[in-house]
């Protein structure tokens, strides 16, 4: 016999199957807190895990959607060679606007470096609600190299991939399912963290031999069965769970339920995310204003033609947006009623460039600024936290460490069905599933530890309510199955025998 099969052997082949001892031994802390966490692990693994796995699946799809889109978009985001200066930026949009003449301009993007097309962002009728027309322009010849239907900065793949990660196309109905994974990831998450680190002390409790300095952070090749698959999805797992928490937290933010409530923390917190004000001065010859406003007109005396607006341009918009400090990867909001240019910096990378500036389209002045050094700390980390769920932050880096994560819960839901296989009792019958942690492992907990941790979950289930109501919906069902089972074993016991 191996030291493989001693350990086997010695060592009960379950997180549920520890001898009671090693429980009896404390009903304080962790030895009563383990089994309930076991027993949440596994319906929360055996349940929710088909939403993660699909998550994970989606999410591994749109990691690569950045670097896929460069190739197949490329004739669109890219020059065909690059000259020696480019043409004012309002001769690219006079190019885009003879390539659709049913848009109508709203803003501008020039390319963020010499290779990139500039993109003229058009409201076109007929576009579906939140997408719009996106004219790609040569910004040395002006030469039109497409037009795509775009959404934000996602063109169509991107667009197409971002939906089905959020909802699987399904609609408002379909989003509820990417927000009960990101629910219940950081539960899970965490909770295995926590049996992973406290499987150490149970070696101890059980007499079981160390694993080794590195048990905890690599698995252990040299195990067999179980206990093998066991070493993997714990040493995967606890790589793994700062970024699964970080996604869980992040994909939460734009949620429909939770992210409303955290929206709403937020701004109680001075957290919200501010906006630059391009809104003009009421009167001014910019904003409309009646020139002839206290002026009397003669009888038979005709009023003149209202002045046009004053513009001083895009190009000299641009120009004072770069002299105030504005000058990496612009986004420039043309004028509406009432409101001038709008010029933004959308560099999300490390470090990041995202100041903006509003410029008085009638004489060039900038009339508001805001800089991202100036943000609230939350508005700041919650910026921090999208770009990074999205892959912006670090870019490539960052996209590589996406897909990583996304297989690593792949492999991880996997791993966690694989052992329930594994654990089934193949003696009674034939088709059958492992078995769960016993019931009533609350009962076990100390008041002191049962009463916080009731009030933690009811306030938790309460700001994330898909996390709350499925929460109960365990529970109910878990209630029921117990009442069935005891009905059961109760008509199985053989009555006793009556005195003679």
């Amino acid at each position: 016999m191996s030291l493989d099969e001693v350990q086997d052997v010695r060592t009960p082949d379950s997180e549920a199957d520890a001898p009671a001892n090693a429980i009896s031994k404390g009903r304080g802390g962790w030895a009563a807190l383990r089994p309930l966490l076991l027993r949440m692990h596994f319906y929360a693994g055996l349940l929710i895990a088909p939403l993660l796995f699909l998550a994970a699946t989606t999410g591994l799809l749109y990691a690569g959607s950045w670097q896929a889109e460069k190739i197949l978009y490329s004739d669109e985001l890219t020059v065909s060679r690059v000259g020696e200066s480019a043409l004012p930026l309002s001769a690219q949009v006079e190019a885009a606007k003879d390539a659709a003449p049913e848009g109508e301009v709203v803003s501008v993007w020039p390319g963020p470096d010499a290779e990139a097309t500039t993109r003229v962002i058009m409201e076109k009728p007929g576009l579906p609600e939140g997408e719009t027309l996106t004219v790609f322009v040569d910004p040395y010849t002006a030469e039109v190299r497409g037009q795509l239907a775009t959404s934000g900065d996602s063109l169509p793949l991107r667009t197409w991939l971002s939906e089905f990660h959020a909802g699987l196309h399904l609609g408002e109905y379909g989003r509820n399912y990417s927000e009960m994974a990101a629910s219940w990831m950081w539960v899970v998450a965490l909770g295995g963290l926590a049996l992973w680190i406290g499987r150490r002390r149970k070696r101890r409790a059980v007499g079981a031999p160390p694993s080794g300095s590195w048990g905890m952070v690599l698995p252990d090749r040299k195990l067999t069965g179980r206990r093998r698959t066991l070493s993997w999805h714990g040493a995967v797992g606890l790589w793994s769970v700062a970024g699964l928490v970080v996604l869980s937290a992040t994909g939460l933010t734009w949620s429909k339920y939770a992210g409303e409530n955290i929206g709403q923390l937020q701004d109680g917190l001075g957290g919200a995310t501010p906006a630059v004000s391009a809104k003009l001065k009421p009167g001014g010859a910019a904003d409309g204003g009646d020139e002839h406003a206290g002026h009397t007109m003669a009888p038979g005396e005709q009023m003149p033609a209202a002045a046009p607006t004053a513009d001083i341009g895009l190009d000299k918009a641009v120009d004072a947006a770069r002299a105030a400090g504005v000058t990496e990867e612009l986004r420039i909001t043309l004028p509406a009623k009432g409101k001038g240019y709008v010029i933004k910096e959308q560099d999300k990378q490390v470090p990041v460039h995202l100041d903006a500036v509003a410029v008085d389209p009638a004489d060039g002045k900038v009339i508001d600024e805001l800089r991202f050094a100036d943000y609230p700390v939350l508005a700041k980390m919650t910026r921090f936290g999208i770009d990074l769920h999205m892959g912006k932050t670090f870019g490539l880096a960052n996209q590589i460490a996406l897909a990583a994560l996304a297989v690593a819960v792949m492999f991880l839901v996997f791993w966690g069905y694989r052992m329930w296989w594994l654990r089934r009792p193949t003696k009674d019958r034939t088709l059958s599933v492992g078995r769960a942690q016993p019931r009533g492992a609350w009962r076990k907990l100390p008041v002191t530890l049962l009463l916080p941790l009731a009030a933690v979950t009811a306030v938790v289930g309460w700001f994330v309510p898909l996390l709350g109501i499925s929460l109960v919906a365990f529970l109910v069902i878990d209630l029921v199955l117990g009442f069935v089972a005891g009905r059961r074993n109760a008509a199985a016991e053989p009555e006793p025998a009556e005195a003679s």
